[in-house]
C-alpha cells in the first residue's frame, strides 16, 4: 500500500507541474506582441580633440527655403550618397532667406558643421541657430545646384557633442 501512495503523490505532483506549465504557456501565447520601436535618427556623441570626424558620423537635416519642389529631398539624397546620415527634411520657415545654402548648428565652429559646410561650397555661411530637425541643419535656397567635393574629414579641435547615427 505504501508503494501505491508514493506513486499517487508523484503522479499528482507531475499533474500539477503540467497544469502550471500549460497555464504559463497559454498566458504567453495569448499575450500581444510587443510594438515595433523605431530607433532614434541620432544620439548625442562626444568627440575628443585630435579625432577625425567623417561624414558617416554626422546626422544632417535639410530645409527647403526656395519655391523649388523637392529640393530638400534631392539635397538629402546627395548628402546621404556623400556618406552623411539621414535626418529630417522639410520646408524652412517663411521668414528665412537663403540664396544658395546655409548651415544651422548650435555650435557653429563645431566639426560637424564645418564638415557639412565644406560640401556646400566656400560661400556657405554657418549660423549659430538651432534647426527644427536632428543634427546639423542645411538650408538650401533657389540658387543651390549640387554638392561640391568638400573635405573627406575634419580634425576635432576641442571636445564637442555632435548628433551621430545610433550604432546598431
Amino acid at each position: 500500500m505504501q508503494q501505491a501512495a508514493r506513486t499517487s503523490s508523484i503522479l499528482a505532483g507531475l499533474a500539477a507541474v503540467t497544469a502550471l506549465g500549460a497555464l504559463w504557456g497559454w498566458s504567453a501565447m495569448t499575450e500581444p506582441f510587443p510594438g515595433k520601436t523605431t530607433p532614434p535618427k541620432c544620439v548625442a556623441t562626444i568627440v575628443s580633440p585630435g579625432e577625425k570626424l567623417f561624414p558617416a558620423q554626422v546626422t544632417v537635416s535639410v530645409l527647403n527655403a526656395s519655391e523649388r519642389d523637392g529640393l530638400a529631398g534631392r539635397t538629402m539624397a546627395e548628402l546621404v550618397d556623400a556618406g552623411f546620415a539621414e535626418g529630417d527634411t522639410g520646408n524652412a520657415p517663411r521668414d528665412v532667406r537663403v540664396a544658395r545654402a546655409a548651415v544651422w548648428a548650435p555650435t557653429p565652429p563645431g566639426p560637424d558643421a564645418r564638415l557639412v559646410a565644406s560640401r556646400l561650397g566656400p560661400s556657405t555661411r554657418v549660423v549659430d541657430r538651432e534647426g527644427p530637425g536632428v543634427g546639423v541643419t542645411v538650408v538650401v535656397g533657389s540658387e543651390y545646384t549640387e554638392l561640391v567635393k568638400g573635405l573627406p574629414s575634419v580634425r576635432v579641435r576641442s571636445e564637442t557633442e555632435i548628433c551621430s547615427p545610433p550604432v546598431a
